[in-house]
């Protein structure tokens, strides 16, 4: 491309649109028409487009399809979401640029009334019928939008479904700010290509990643905050095993340590929930209607978490427990609001869309990089050049390492071994189940595990793949500093003030470094100078026959002081030097 989308900026930059209803398009969204549109015969059918969370997916499938409407190249439109809440806030946004879609059609409806050019459905309505959905598209020329396309990988149940229902449209558009899974199997309707490694990877379109986004001011800078601390809990067999958040461990001992810090009972909760809301009341100083989100992981998390933020702020939460009756409405009234806080679990991290979050609480045990990635976009979303996201997460490795490779654009591979992400890092769709199931009690693990302990510790900052700061106290001057970061910077300004900060908390630990080690030592020297002028003094007695105390006497009215047990050693050694010149001069 001959130009980057930092020159051609829309008008509706640094203010931001209702969710994809932008007049004006962005520079990336335009060149991504343009590569659409120039497609024709077999070329056009299937498209891939690969955009950051937050960059604005939605107005460029809006814009294709309005363009394909209008030339007659398709007379219907069908949008696949993720979640009942998405298809309602798609359906909102066609209907203000003129396409109206039914996000209420059931299956059980079978037909799309007349007054609509299309539906928005799940990729659970399609799985649970694909022949019906089929038979709509066979009878009407079809647009079909593949949102978050990466969950049509589920072979077991979705993709098989999307690929039934689907392969008659006339066009299919997928879009995905995340084209990677946990797992291998293939995405529906994705071209994948053979790379050098004999790897076979999924072929975007057009692409247009967070490093690109972040220069053209498309979305936020995000700065990580990561808390370690020590933790202890209870094995089946009984057994006590502290550990440290942080620290290299086993992977086993990994998830014990996690699951003891999300534990709402323990104190590295409170204490993070503390300093999120620390950072939010900062950022707000800017941003005046900013908000913050929990994302917990189960529904009893979510409660705990909830009540905790009202103990420390004092207000109640809006909390989103699943993907149920209300929620769309719970949602959509926290983003048009001005609340401080909202607790949801997991599924309401991938496409939902309130642009005021800016802080977020990663208290959740997913890792999967598409679900750390999903997560992290619902505070990127940039309205004006300057907002700024944090993020506050448990310091596990392997989310560090997501926070550190933001930049990283990654394709999904279908050559790895279907079992890399077991256990603790399962694949995403079944950390989604897990999340939104209602459990009377706990699982059979969880009776044999129980968490006794867990505080917190200031770890560090990632931001733009760098490290700022070293373990602090919560509570401490050092947290404090990195929490009351402005909420409105640059992405380079946010750089300058962390190094700065670093170097100024460097040189004051470099102080006390100095200002111990010389405490320490005049710790060791004052009994032995004390020994020494002690010596001397019996010397002088036996030399001169004058008592040891009236030589003591003689000596501190003579340099000053308090009496030998309680000088100084700077006080001790001028007595030496005096004593030791007497004996020089004979006195």
């Amino acid at each position: 491309m001959s130009t980057t989308a930092a020159s051609h900026l829309s008008p509706a930059f640094p203010l931001r649109a209702p969710w994809g209803t932008a007049d004006a398009l962005r520079a990336w969204q335009q060149e991504a028409v343009d590569a659409y549109l120039a497609r024709d015969g077999a070329a056009a059918r299937d498209f891939l487009a690969v955009a950051t969370p937050g960059a604005g997916k939605t107005t460029f499938a809006l814009r294709v399809a309005s363009a394909l409407l209008e030339r007659q190249v398709v007379d219907a439109v069908t949008v696949v979401a993720p979640t009942e809440h998405l298809k309602h806030q798609w359906a909102d946004a066609a209907s203000r640029v003129g396409i109206s879609l039914d996000p209420r059609f059931s299956n059980a409806q079978g037909a799309v009334g007349g007054d609509y050019t299309g539906v928005a459905v799940t990729y659970a309505q399609v799985a649970a019928h694909p022949l019906l959905h089929r038979r709509r598209t066979e009878v009407r020329r079809t647009l079909v939008i593949l949102d978050e396309v990466h969950h049509g990988g589920d072979a077991l149940s979705w993709g098989d479904a999307v690929r039934e229902a689907f392969d008659p449209a006339t066009r299919r558009l997928a879009l995905t700010g995340t084209p990677f899974r946990s797992d291998t199997s293939a995405i529906p309707f994705v071209s994948y290509a053979v790379g050098p490694d004999g790897v076979r990877r999924s072929a975007a379109d057009y692409s247009y990643g967070y490093g690109r986004a972040l220069a053209d001011g498309v979305v936020r800078p995000v700065i990580f905050l990561s808390y370690s601390g020590q933790m202890r809990w209870r094995t089946r067999a009984g057994h006590e095993v502290s550990a440290a958040l942080g620290e290299p461990l086993t992977k086993d001992l990994t998830a014990a340590a996690w699951r003891t810090a999300l534990d709402a009972q323990g104190n590295w909760i409170p204490q993070v929930l503390a300093a999120a809301d620390h950072r939010l009341t900062e950022v707000r100083r800017g941003v005046p209607d900013a908000a913050g989100l929990v994302i917990a992981t189960d529904q009893a998390s979510a409660r705990a978490y909830a009540a905790q933020l009202r103990r420390i702020t004092g207000r109640t939460p809006v909390v989103v427990l699943s993907d149920e009756p209300g929620s769309s409405a719970r949602i959509a009234e926290f983003s048009a609001g001005k609340d401080r806080w909202m607790v949801a679990v997991r599924m309401v991290s991938e496409g939902v869309d309130v642009p005021r979050l800016s802080v977020g609480v990663y208290a959740t045990s997913a890792a999967t990089p598409l679900y750390f990635a999903q997560a992290v976009g619902r505070f990127v979303r940039a309205r004006r050049r300057g907002e700024t996201a944090s993020v506050f997460l448990p310091s596990v490795p392997v989310l560090l390492q997501h926070a550190a490779e933001m930049e990283v654009e990654r394709d999904h591979a279908l050559d790895r071994s279907p079992g890399e992400d077991d256990g603790i890092f399962a694949p995403e769709d079944a950390l989604l189940a897990a999340a939104n199931r209602v459990q009377d009690g706990p699982a059979g693990d969880e009776l044999e595990f129980e968490a006794l302990e867990a505080e917190a510790t200031f770890d560090r900052v990632l931001f733009d793949g760098g490290e700022f700061g070293t373990q602090a106290a919560v509570g401490s001057d050092e947290e404090a500093d990195y929490l009351g970061l402005p909420g409105l910077l640059e992405p380079d300004q946010v750089a300058t003030l962390l190094q700065a900060r670093q170097s100024a908390h460097r040189e004051t630990r470099s102080r006390k470094s100095a200002a111990t080690a010389a405490s320490a030592a005049a710790h060791r020297a004052v009994p032995a100078l004390r020994k020494e002028l002690n010596g001397l003094v019996a010397a002088w007695h036996h030399r001169t026959g004058i008592p040891h105390g009236a030589v003591h006497t003689e000596l501190r009215q003579a340099c000053g002081g308090p009496l030998a047990a309680q000088a100084t050693a700077e006080q001790l050694q001028a007595r030496i030097d005096l004593i030791r010149a007497w004996a020089l001069r004979r006195r």
